[in-house]
């Protein structure tokens, strides 16, 4: 082949489920795995800042339980619906408003919130508790300073009309289900 007929191969050539596959290992690995383990070190290093909970870690299996089903309900949605994932460098093309985007903006990045706040009670890890309480303001900082100025400029009036009527973080009922 000459030099201009070869296709750049970029990484966007690549199918999208197994861009997600990739995104979403690292992702997952590094901030619900490699992360939580070296803030649950926290615990072993100063056993006096642990604090045991009993019976309550069995919240930290259903809270982890439901924030990991929304976050893959999200983020295939958002995937499919989007055709494209939900990275910043790799953004979806199309607008979704729908599922769990109808209650919440940011379903994907609270349910990480959340998944941090399960493994934490799960594990009675007051290590893990600090890193939550760490991401809370960085995800709200990625939200609020990355994600919407991009998705402001990417979707204009449609995505305007979309935070007007649905909460950043708190879910609600969506209007056209209220009675």
């Amino acid at each position: 082949m000459e030099s201009g007929t070869r296709r750049k191969l970029t990484w966007t050539a690549v199918p999208l489920w197994l861009r997600m596959g990739v995104y979403s290992a690292t992702f997952l690995s590094l901030v619900l795995g490699l992360l939580p383990w070296l803030a649950y070190r926290l615990d072993r290093h100063w056993p006096q800042w642990h604090v045991e909970i009993g019976p309550g870690r069995w919240l930290g299996v259903v809270l982890c339980a439901v924030a990991a089903a929304v976050y893959a309900g999200s983020s295939v949605l958002l995937s499919r619906r989007g055709r494209g994932a939900y990275v910043e460098f790799d953004p979806p093309r199309e607008f979704v408003a729908e599922g769990p985007f109808r209650w919440c903006r940011n379903p994907i990045a609270a349910s990480l919130v959340a998944l941090l706040l399960g493994e934490a009670l799960l594990f009675s890890s007051t290590g893990i508790f600090l890193l939550f309480l760490v991401a809370l303001p960085l995800a709200h900082w990625q939200v609020v300073y990355v994600e919407e100025p991009r998705l402001r400029r990417r979707f204009g009036a449609a995505y305007a009309e979309y935070v007007r009527r649905v909460p950043r973080w708190i879910p609600r009922v969506p209007r056209e289900l209220t009675l």
